[in-house]
């Protein structure tokens, strides 16, 4: 049932330094959480983060929501905070999400968290190839061992086998905790592959490009390469044509060609511009921006009922974490303590799935947006000045 004191509750407008002011303002007085303009990171705190620093670039900051979740970790109202030089972006997903929380807000199952190195063993005759597997079977306790050793906070979880040609790729699955990860499995891999080529003296690379680090894939949209996460919401009709300015049927009737005109043109699921909002939200969290490449990939959906349109998302591979990286950066902290992801247990999880709900809220009005021929007349309206 839609609120009818909601619009009260929504972010002031406007480009002046007061709006701006308005904008903390009711930040501070619907979340109770004052956000601060802090001080640059000293530089001797950026190892690990960058080389050859120079000075710090200031981009866009904006909040968008409240978005109303209910998951599995992210349970209530979150302000989100965006970065991004896009104008409409910020508009069109606070848009979507506002609608969103008209009509109950956004269901969110966090399935699954793995993240992977992938190194490839190989050899000169491929009969060597069986006996090699059959050792690595025979010996995975062991070589899960020596590699959990390298970390405190990640957990190996299994060792995938793949066999091709005069090659043995072994997929090394970790649970990497609130980190994103990407080093911790590395070295967990190093370690692992080391402890083989000691017992076994067989050479290998590190990487075999199959975990598609960076990379869009199929590996990625059925394995993933981090967080898998769910988002769905169900509009009412009125919602639907009151807020977003389109006939339900008539939306229902031409989503049909996007997952067909996707196919045909070979795109990683149907998505229509998910690598938006994740870009948005990795700036301001401190995430890797180059992950975007694995993680836009996605699915969404959409069932008409009976009183309006169940949308669903999946995102399989988001490779986003709460500690170390750029979330060490002190603004970027600040953005993470705002969403509620800088210290619990799930941090990481909780965060991807605030991601999937920002998203499905971005997708929404975007396809809204298209459907009623309003994308060109926001653009104009919003992405100028």
């Amino acid at each position: 049932m839609t609120d009818k004191n909601e619009k009260n509750n929504s972010i002031p407008r406007g480009y002046k330094p007061e709006d701006t002011k308005n904008r903390l303002d009711w930040l501070k007085n619907t979340q109770g959480f004052e956000l601060k303009d802090l001080p640059e990171d000293n530089t001797e705190e950026l190892k690990g983060i960058i080389e050859n620093h120079i000075g710090f670039m200031k981009i866009p900051m904006a909040i968008v929501g409240p978005a109303s979740i209910n998951g599995q970790y992210a349970k209530g109202k979150f302000s989100i905070p965006i970065c991004t030089i896009e104008g409409t972006l910020a508009a069109s997903m606070n848009r979507g999400l506002y609608a969103t929380s008209l009509c109950g807000g956004i269901n969110v199952k966090h399935y699954r968290q793995e993240l992977s190195r992938a190194p490839i063993f190989i050899f000169d005759e491929i009969s060597k190839m069986q006996d090699f597997q059959v050792w690595v079977t025979k010996n995975t306790d062991e070589i899960i061992k020596v590699a959990q050793a390298t970390s405190r906070y990640g957990k190996i979880l299994r060792i995938d086998q793949y066999a091709i040609q005069n090659y043995v790729i072994l997929d090394i699955v970790l649970d990497t905790g609130n980190a994103a990860g990407q080093n911790m499995v590395t070295l967990a891999a190093k370690v692992a592959c080391d402890y083989i080529k000691e017992k076994t003296g067989q050479n290998f690379l590190l990487e075999s490009n199959l975990n598609s680090d960076k990379k869009a894939s199929y590996r990625n949209i059925i394995l993933g390469r981090g967080h898998g996460v769910i988002a769905e919401t169900h509009l009412s009709d009125s919602v639907l044509s009151r807020i977003l300015n389109i006939d339900p049927d008539f939306l229902n009737k031409v989503w049909h060609f996007f997952p067909i005109v996707s196919a045909m043109a070979g795109t990683h699921g149907n998505g229509i511009h998910i690598s938006n909002a994740l870009t948005a939200i990795y700036l301001a969290t401190g995430q890797d921006t180059a992950c975007v490449a694995e993680n836009s990939v996605g699915h969404i959906t959409m069932d008409r009922v009976a009183d309006g349109i169940i949308f669903r998302l999946t995102l399989p591979s988001l490779t986003v974490g709460t500690v170390g990286g750029g979330t060490r950066l002190s603004l970027q902290q600040q953005n993470l303590q705002l969403l509620g992801c800088d210290n619990s247990e799930h941090s990481s999880r909780k965060l991807a799935e605030i991601i999937a709900s920002a998203t499905i809220g971005l997708e929404i009005s975007l396809l809204s947006a298209i459907a009623s021929h309003t994308w060109t007349s926001a653009h104009m309206k919003y992405g100028r000045k």
